[in-house]
């Protein structure tokens, strides 16, 4: 299936409206309940700093500028009291910072063993942490309906491919192992990645049935790295063909993230490249996937989904396109978007 959302034009999203404009649908510059995500309502009274039933943009202000202090103090992104975070577990079996993840859970969930959902974080494969997927995970997280996770791998300055796929099947595996210590299902793991962590979602998604890129890190080698779904935001999908399409970056260059990546350009590397692109292992066993990707990304060309999502359908699995017309890299946080990722 393919959908079609239609957003502001690229260079409107180059400045993405605040969280706070994003809530205030009326545009009267103040927030009241209604307006909050029912996982934000419990913050209300403590934003609200003169109880007067609504949250000027000042308040709202205030309080994000208190709680980041906060998570600074305490070594980590603020959570929610509804939700106990458990950072920084080893996963591989190693004391390595970037072999770490961190667990975000439900103090009252709304069932016994919720599914978990895990993202892994983009940055072209040189960037990024762990950190970020406080926020990518908490809004599921804080209404009991989800366990979060978020994933750290070894970037390009650290390891070439397949590091960073044997990192996230390290992590996937320790997740499904302690799965009743932590209580969420193991059988309903979700995954959800942006651009560098959108190929790595879809990489964990085709490849779950591919044992040359399993790798044998960590104490649960015997413990399945498939996962249940995959929500793709515009990641890259063929290397071989990244440089084909319009783009700011020149993919076929030495110094291109994606030359990192593999250990240097894509067409020089060919075998190389097609382990490393999702496309290569597409399988009809394989999970339900919704891609997400903007018509004018300037870093990342939209062909490289359209081509994955007719590669999926074409083998027979259940694969939605959701194409943002004018979209970029990223920044289309629209309510339409946010309902069908839920």
């Amino acid at each position: 299936m393919s959908l079609v959302i239609a957003v502001a034009p690229l260079g409107a999203q180059e400045r993405p409206a605040s969280p706070f404009d994003r809530l205030d649908r009326n545009g009267d510059g103040r927030l009241t309940q209604d307006e909050l995500p029912p996982a934000l309502r419990g913050n209300f009274s403590r934003v609200s700093a003169n109880n007067d039933g609504s949250i000027s943009r000042e308040e709202d202000s205030a309080f994000r500028r208190r709680t980041a202090a906060a998570g600074r103090q305490e070594g980590g992104p603020r959570v929610p009291e509804n939700v106990r975070a458990v950072r920084d577990i080893p996963y591989a079996g190693t004391d390595h910072p970037r072999q770490q993840l961190d667990l975000y859970l439900p103090v009252a969930p709304s069932r016994e063993r919720p599914p978990l959902l895990v993202f892994i974080h983009g940055g072209g494969w040189r960037n990024g942490s762990k950190a970020g997927g406080a926020a990518q995970v908490m809004p599921y997280v804080a209404g009991g309906e989800f366990a979060g996770a978020s994933i750290g791998y070894r970037l390009t300055d650290i390891a070439s491919w397949p590091a960073q796929i044997h990192d996230c099947k390290a992590a996937i595996r320790w997740l499904r192992a302690h799965a009743e210590e932590y209580g969420y299902d193991p059988d309903r793991i979700g995954i959800m990645g942006t651009s560098a962590g959108g190929h790595l979602v879809a990489m964990l998604g085709t490849s779950g049935d591919v044992a040359a890129v399993e790798g044998d890190l960590g104490e649960h080698t015997g413990v399945s790295s498939r996962v249940a779904c995959v929500v793709d935001f515009f990641g890259p999908a063929n290397m071989l063909t990244m440089g084909d399409g319009e783009s700011r970056i020149d993919h076929d260059a030495p110094d291109s993230p994606e030359s990192k990546l593999l250990g240097g350009p894509a067409k020089q590397n060919p075998d190389v490249a097609r382990e490393a692109s999702p496309i290569t292992h597409v399988s009809a066993d394989d999970p339900p996937f919704l891609i997400l990707h903007g018509t004018e990304d300037p870093l990342v060309p939209f062909s490289q989904s359209a081509a994955f999502h007719q590669a999926l359908r074409n083998a027979g699995v259940n694969s939605t396109l959701l194409t943002i017309q004018g979209g970029g890299h990223g920044g289309f946080n629209t309510p339409e978007v946010n309902e069908r990722v839920r």
